[in-house]
């Protein structure tokens, strides 16, 4: 089981459509989640949920997606404002970092950033770095037999509770001077990055697209249909990292010695027998080389 959350119904619906036998599956606090199968992979089952937009229904949400899937890992999939002119609309970018740039203290003189970051599962950001090396999940793009390949990049990502839609506001300015190597802005990744840091051993990954460049012109590239672009995009390449995810696991299941232990809960490959409370049975993944074991998550810096 992989969890992928989304913000808004646009991104939800761009999941769904590479999702068979989608059912419904109802956390007993009311909260609903798409459960399907990956079109043409039977074996990769995704739990797709809606947080609605902010970092607070993220972190909850996410935290509750986590307890009771048990998952693989667990994706935010979805639109973002891009903060460099180098970035075109429907290019995706990858979260190597996630900053929570609301954090501070507000004096007479100034506004003193406290800043809280964290960084990206260094084993799930090392699977996805390979995906753009070969042109196999351009097949999920929507528009692949056209020939139109968006750019995939990995770089820091700013989250927080506001609508950038300006490159000079107050809000626009703290970013540029306190998180200047974030490249793209959303609502949603710092809350649910504290999730899987709270979580302690999820591997997690936040992938954005472009919708538009958050500097005033939002209104007019969202009315061409950017964010349904940047949607679509964005979960071409998440549902390919799937994919690719459970490609791993397979294949340490497979190369496994057959009088070797299986690994505790985190380690890559191994299959979690025991769920607790209202959690499904499901598989976590890491890394165990020797006597190291390291544990896909994010942690924080």
């Amino acid at each position: 089981m992989i969890v992928i959350q989304t913000a808004l119904p646009v991104e939800q619906q761009a999941v769904l459509e590479h999702l068979a036998g989608a059912r419904v599956h109802r956390h007993r606090a009311g909260t609903l989640f798409d459960v399907g199968s990956l079109v043409g992979h039977p074996d990769t089952e995704i739990a797709l949920g809606v947080t609605g937009p902010g970092t607070l229904g993220a972190a909850a949400l996410t935290e509750r997606a986590i307890a009771e899937f048990s998952p693989q890992a667990v994706m935010f999939v979805g639109v973002a404002g891009g903060l460099r002119s180098w970035l075109e609309i429907g290019d995706i970018v990858v979260g190597t970092k996630i900053h929570a740039y609301h954090g501070g203290r507000s004096e007479d003189h100034a506004f003193l950033v406290r800043p809280r970051s964290w960084d990206v599962s260094h084993e799930l950001e090392q699977v996805a770095r390979r995906l753009p090396r070969r042109d196999s999940w351009y097949s999920r793009l929507p528009d692949s037999g056209a020939g139109i390949t968006p750019a995939v990049h990995f770089e820091a990502i700013a989250a927080g509770d506001v609508v950038l839609n300006s490159g000079t506001s107050a809000v626009a300015q703290r970013i540029r001077e306190n998180f200047n190597d974030a490249v793209a802005v959303e609502m949603e990744s710092s809350g649910f990055a504290l999730a899987g840091h709270l979580s302690g051993s999820v591997p997690m990954v936040t992938i954005r697209s472009i919708s538009d460049h958050a500097d005033g012109t939002k209104e007019a590239s969202d009315s061409r249909g950017s964010q349904r672009i940047a949607a679509r995009n964005a979960a071409a390449f998440a549902v390919a990292l799937a994919e690719a995810v459970q490609q791993v696991v397979r294949t340490e299941e497979r190369d496994r010695p057959k009088s070797q232990p299986h690994a505790s809960k985190g380690e890559l490959g191994s299959i979690s027998n025991i769920a607790q409370g209202n959690a499904q049975v499901g598989q976590q993944i890491g890394v165990s080389n020797g006597a190291t074991s390291l544990t896909w998550g994010m942690g924080s810096k």
